[in-house]
């Protein structure tokens, strides 16, 4: 039997030799494999420009395995996609998602906002349904040498926008439900223009207790595909009796959650003090954290006086809305994310009566709302710096 000394030292050697074989490599942006496409597209005019129906000539995919980590990042035509009809993605719903935006700026350079803060959120995902983790800047740097790539088809102009979709889906070939052995991160991109080609467009939104977007110990917080497909189905019914969108409520106190697919956020004023006050659901788990929400509440608290404002997270619920409304403290709601920015709220059906959101006076928004939608558009298009809110790629 070995002993002391002698024991350790096989034991590290043991152990040393086991992590070199277990040893799996890192996402490595310098690696990156070009293949340019042959048959290179003309850009659009910005007015047939339609949200997410235009896409770029190339995409990015890497393929990783748990067996040797991440492979070769690829930047190539874009095009179809060859899986086995048992990958994991289609039968179980191993699938993840981000989006986020990149600018032109006055000075023709192209910027992305706080790509940072969605790898943050990607790796919250992945880890959430056994999914490799990523290293985000290297992520961030294989973006950037996508957008390269097609930074001619970047449209010019307030409002335009090249919108990027990183998504990761579980490949494994087999029709176990476990952990996916292999997995393929893929990015591709879209030309957009603004999410509603006339302005803001105030909309009318079903309070929805009939159906739930999230719930406590759940994944509402995650950006996986699993959390939105069974929203179109309430969203459908909500239409047909004339509300655009859902405002989700959750147990029985009726909180306010979310709306569609974006953050909320509502305005209210004391009339006894007159102190306003911007609230939203906090993040508990069940409400997606969202970069617009979060860039909303960090320039809220730096721009808007405390003497005459309070910023919060908190639970509050359609009931408080009503009651709010009946006595005209409510000022505004809006919707946050990152397609829109902001989306106006000038109505929404509770019971058997509408709750009306006031407007401006001749507009399609309330004034915080308008003043948010600005303080944002002039980071991104550069008119205003921002620490390392915007990050220049090409």
């Amino acid at each position: 039997m070995l002993r002391g000394t002698s024991q350790l030292r096989l034991s590290s050697r043991l152990f040393s030799s086991c992590a070199v074989r277990k040893m799996i490599a890192p996402l490595d942006a310098s690696k990156v494999q070009i293949n340019k496409t042959k048959s290179p597209s003309k850009p659009k005019s910005n007015n047939e420009l339609e949200f997410g129906k235009t896409f770029t000539d190339h995409m990015l995919t890497v393929e990783w395995t748990e067996k040797n980590g991440w492979g070769t990042p690829e930047i190539k035509p874009y095009g179809n996609l060859s899986l086995d009809p048992s990958c994991s993605v289609f039968h179980y719903g191993f699938e993840l998602f981000e989006g986020l935006k990149a600018y032109r700026t006055p000075d023709n350079q192209i910027t992305m906002f706080r790509p940072d803060k969605n790898m943050e959120r990607l790796n919250k995902s992945a880890a959430r349904i056994c999914l490799p983790t990523v290293n985000g800047e290297e992520v961030i740097k294989l973006m950037g040498k996508l957008i390269e790539q097609d930074k001619y088809l970047v449209p010019e102009g307030q409002g335009y926008a090249l919108y990027l979709r990183p998504t990761m889906i579980g490949t494994t070939p087999a029709l176990g439900v476990s952990a996916p052995d292999r997995a393929l991160l893929f990015v591709i991109a879209s030309p957009v223009g603004p999410y509603y080609k006339t302005g803001f467009k105030a909309v009318r939104l079903e309070a929805t207790d009939y159906a739930t977007r999230a719930w406590p110990g759940g994944c509402g917080d995650k950006k996986l595909g699993a959390n939105y497909a069974p929203c179109v189905l309430p969203q459908k019914q909500a239409a047909e009796r004339g509300y655009q969108q859902n405002l989700w409520l959750f147990g029985p106190e009726k909180y306010i959650t979310e709306v569609g697919t974006m953050n909320v956020f509502f305005v209210f004023k004391d009339s006894k003090t007159g102190k306003k006050e911007l609230v939203t659901a906090p993040l508990d788990g069940t409400i997606l954290e969202g970069v617009t929400r979060d860039s909303i509440l960090s320039l809220a608290r730096e721009k808007l006086s405390s003497d005459e404002w309070t910023i919060s997270e908190r639970y509050f619920s359609i009931t408080e809305v009503a009651e709010k409304a009946a006595k005209g403290e409510l000022v505004e709601a809006f919707g946050a994310g990152t397609a829109a920015v902001v989306s106006p709220i000038k109505e929404i059906g509770w019971g058997e009566k509408d709750i009306h959101v006031p407007l401006q006076p001749g507009k399609q928004s309330g004034a915080l709302t308008e003043d948010i939608a600005k303080w944002i558009a002039d980071i991104q298009y550069g008119k205003e710096k921002r620490g390392n809110w915007s990050r220049v790629v090409a």
